[in-house]
């Protein structure tokens, strides 16, 4: 499908290419974020202006619910136009790009095995900076800019002062149970145990990294030099997310893993494909609505969930109903292929033209999908 000079299906494909180049990495890494965009991107340019829910067909065809689609329409452009899809979709090539950014920590991060040790090994590259009263850049830090900048770097979002970043994530009892990349807080000279004026970045072994007070520079030294810790916060796992499942070419998350396994086998087809389904639909996310209206991770229409007596928004009720619409679609139509796009455009669709409906969304909807679950067109035969 090509709109005004630009190709979507070719683009749709580089970016599948590119996506499953990226090694998958811990979370709040910027290989993590690179790989988020580019699993966006390619599903929004597989489905230009909407999640590719079920039943929801916005550009072609009939959905679950029996609306007709609208052909050439997409997001506000049209066939016949061009120069807003060329700028949408450059817009998603570089916000897939801008995640990438330039640090190689996140290269560290997979090897490493510990996000909190990439927290370590990006605060340690500003030792030497000298302290700066409110300083927030690498030119100059205080305490807590140095935290903020160093999280900050790993896509990691923190408030500005040691007081405010006391209050995020989730309290460690004591050092003792505290891991590299846990924030350590001191009363401070201008702070209290319930507002803490200072805070250091723990490296292990009774020692933490920090911007200590005027006339010295970011350093290592003992957690104790520091004074009494009055708190300690963990803001990210310090573990790598090794609680998720690699389904076909899609990481699943822990909390989804035995639910799709279970859901697949009741209704005999691939977990695998049952994850790239709901990869595609919805990035695992339960509180997704397209703006044509599907909703939750398997992206229901309203019409289709009240049929089949589930809420779209409940994770467990939404996996279970894809993977009985699937697994009937697949038993009915013979092949893996066919049962997507019957899942995308409805099975009249299907029937109607023997297969695969000529509709570019679901054109690219199903070998998208299979591609995620590792799977071909000849190799998506039910036996």
């Amino acid at each position: 499908m090509t709109v005004g000079s630009v190709d979507l299906t070719e683009i749709q494909q580089t970016l599948n290419q590119m996506q499953n180049a990226v090694t998958p990495s811990p979370v709040g890494t910027e290989s993590e974020t690179f790989a988020m965009n580019l699993a966006q991107a390619a599903s929004d340019v597989s489905s230009p202006g909407d999640l590719g829910g079920t039943g929801d067909a916005p550009l072609f065809g009939e959905g679950l619910d029996g609306s007709e689609g609208t052909p050439g329409v997409i997001d506000g452009m049209s066939s016949a136009g061009g120069s807003d899809g060329e700028l949408n979709l450059i817009a998603l090539l570089l916000s897939a790009q801008e995640g990438n950014g330039t640090s190689d920590v996140s290269g560290s991060a997979g090897e490493a095995g510990s996000v909190g040790d990439d927290v370590v090994n990006e605060a340690s590259q500003f030792e030497g900076v000298p302290y700066e009263w409110g300083g927030t850049t690498p030119q100059g830090f205080d305490c807590s800019g140095l935290v903020q900048y160093v999280y900050g770097q790993l896509g990691v979002n923190l408030p500005r002062t040691s007081e405010q970043q006391a209050t995020v994530g989730t309290p460690v009892d004591n050092l003792t149970d505290a891991q590299p990349g846990d924030l350590v807080f001191f009363a401070g000279s201008d702070g209290s145990a319930d507002s803490p004026g200072h805070v250091g970045i723990y490296i292990g072994n009774g020692e933490m990294i920090d911007a200590p007070h005027a006339g010295t520079t970011v350093q290592v030294q003992s957690v104790s030099s520091a004074g009494p810790v009055v708190g300690i916060r963990r803001v990210v796992p310090t573990e790598s997310p090794s609680a998720s499942t690699v389904m076909g070419n899609v990481t699943v998350p822990a909390e989804y893993a035995s639910t799709i396994e279970q859901a697949a086998t009741s209704n005999g087809i691939p977990a695998a494909l049952l994850a790239a389904l709901l990869s595609h639909e919805s990035g695992f996310d339960p509180t997704a609505v397209s703006s044509a209206g599907a909703e939750g991770i398997a992206q229901f229409m309203p019409a289709t969930a009240a049929g089949m007596n589930i809420d779209p928004y409940d994770p467990t009720q939404a996996i279970n109903g894809a993977a009985t619409l699937l697994g009937s679609y697949a038993s009915k139509f013979g092949s893996y292929a066919d049962a997507l796009a019957a899942y995308d455009a409805g099975p009249s669709a299907v029937e109607r033209y023997g297969g695969i409906p000529p509709y570019a969304e679901t054109e690219a909807y199903v070998p998208a999908v299979l591609s995620k679950a590792g799977l071909t067109s000849a190799s998506g035969v039910v036996s």
